[in-house]
């Protein structure tokens, strides 16, 4: 049998089939981060290379700062953009001619999308006859007067420095990957160059940052331990927000950042409510804004000079509706504490004839009631030679207790006021005890206690009385913040605020 040998099969294939698996794994293994197949331009807040079609630029004091933001969530957020990009206040300028070859920069270097189509399509809005939008503001700073407000201008080509460059020319037995890398790390320096690495410290410039970062759902860069600090970060937020129509968004945000100081903030408000009242209406905060207005109320008119023409007709309304309410409450209850009585035990009121030491703890109750709550009397005139000041004086010109503190006084009873060296005295002074009997140790005794016996029934009537003062409203624990369980403080904070008194629902 003769075996013939098989030929030998020399034909060469095609160079691109036999090294086109291998020459790809090897280029895989080889990436970077920066230039692989899995990178895209930077398409996140604050600029969106790929989708943003607003540019904003933001100068103040030798500072820059640039964003690439989305006209539909901007106008959602704010009334101001709403405004300025619809279709009839808009300067918008067409950008180009409609067409796979007036796409965007990154179309143009052959990028690819999420699904490895080429990007040839327009990702910015298109206007009705194709062609596509963008909106660029600036700061106006020629106005010195007025704080400066975003303008707009007319809007440039592309981000990158121009939306009509021409789309590289196809080379031949060329890696087209090697291409498509070496153009998405180019766009990713020139993407790079505009992300902050730090918080800015212009504090213009930080507002408008922490406004956009809130409009896209960011945390804004308040301070989170020093209230103080916070407060004046928070209120220039708000202002701004307030110029651009977007307290709505921007409110809640500053809400949740300052409850999170809890009793730090009670206590700022306790010293600072007319300003944290204002904080509080711009921010929408029914917590700030009740606890504010339960001080102002209080307090009122103290406070009237720092809020008229400083908050809405709406607010300065109700402070005055509610201070006109709680006055009208002092009236009555001053009424009932005045017109007080005790009986006998055959059921008559009190009197001189049939009951003289219970109408002695009646009276000593009224005067000490009215030193307190009256006006102090004129001064008598001075005799004509004479430079010596009479000895009643200080007394006279003693004011008042305030409102919040004599309630208080009431409410604690006990030996808070009219204390039992006070009974004893005003015993001793109005010779209650009698002349036969003033030198009998036990009866001055057993009369001194039926007397504190007596004023004590009369404090406890007075107690229940003024006990509706006594609900606080506030959020700060008088207790235990150092206001010595309310005594020291010198107004009523029983205030309350309703759902339907609240000036913006």
């Amino acid at each position: 049998m003769v075996f013939y040998p098989q030929p030998t099969d020399h034909t060469r294939r095609p160079a691109s089939v036999t090294s086109r698996s291998t020459t790809t794994r090897r280029h895989r293994s080889s990436r970077s981060q920066t230039g692989g197949a899995s990178f895209r331009p930077q398409n996140e807040f604050p600029n969106f290379a790929q989708t943003g079609d607003v540019e904003i630029v933001i100068n103040a004091e030798g500072q820059e700062k640039r964003y690439l933001l989305h006209r539909l969530i901007l106008a959602q957020c704010s009334g101001f953009f709403e405004a300025s990009t619809s279709e009839d206040w808009s300067r918008a300028q067409a950008q180009g001619v409609a067409g796979p070859a007036q796409s965007n920069g990154l179309a143009n270097i052959g990028e690819e999308d999420e699904y490895g189509r080429e990007a040839d399509q327009p990702t910015l809005p298109v206007g009705p006859t194709g062609d596509r939008y963008r909106w660029r503001y600036e700061l106006d700073l020629e106005n010195k007067d007025d704080v400066p407000m975003l303008v707009q201008k007319p809007a440039t080509s592309s981000l990158f420095g121009g939306d009509q460059l021409p789309r590289p020319p196809a080379t031949p037995n060329k890696n087209t990957a090697t291409s498509n890398s070496f153009f998405r790390s180019f766009t990713a320096m020139q993407s790079a160059a505009h992300i902050p690495h730090q918080a800015p410290d212009n504090d213009l410039i930080r507002d408008y940052d922490n406004l956009f970062r809130i409009f896209y759902n960011y945390s804004p860069n308040l301070d989170p331990l020093n209230i103080a600090e916070s407060y004046i970060q928070c209120k220039s937020l708000l202002n701004l927000a307030d110029m651009y129509d977007a307290l709505e968004v921007v409110g809640p945000r500053i809400d949740h950042h300052l409850l999170q100081f809890q009793s730090r903030l009670w206590k700022q408000i306790a010293k600072y409510p007319p300003s944290y009242l204002k904080l509080g209406y711009l921010a929408r905060s029914k917590v700030i804004f009740a606890e504010a207005i339960i001080h102002v109320v209080g307090q009122w008119p103290a406070g009237s000079n720092q809020l008229r023409n400083h908050v809405p007709e709406a607010v300065f309304d109700l402070i005055e509706d509610k201070a006109e309410e709680l006055a009208e409450k002092q009236l009555k209850t001053e009424g009932k504490l005045f017109r007080l009585t005790l009986t006998t035990p055959r059921g008559e009121r009190v009197t001189p004839t049939n009951s003289y030491m219970d109408w002695l703890a009646l009276s000593l109750f009224r005067q000490w009631l009215i030193e307190n709550t009256s006006p102090p009397p004129p001064l008598p005139p001075k005799a004509p030679n004479s430079n010596q000041p009479s000895p009643r004086t200080q007394q006279q010109n003693k004011p008042p207790i305030s409102p919040g503190r004599l309630y208080r006084l009431l409410f604690s009873a006990g030996s808070a006021y009219l204390s039992h060296d006070e009974l004893k005295r005003f015993l001793k002074v109005s010779k209650a005890f009698g002349a036969e009997n003033s030198g009998n140790p036990d009866y001055r005794r057993d009369e001194l206690k039926k007397f504190e016996r007596r004023m004590d029934e009369v404090k406890a009537m007075a107690k229940e009385i003024v006990r509706p003062f006594m609900r606080s409203f506030l959020e700060l624990d008088l207790g235990r913040d150092g206001y010595g369980g309310g005594v020291g403080l010198e107004y009523l904070t029983c205030t309350r605020l309703e759902e339907a008194d609240f000036p913006w629902d």
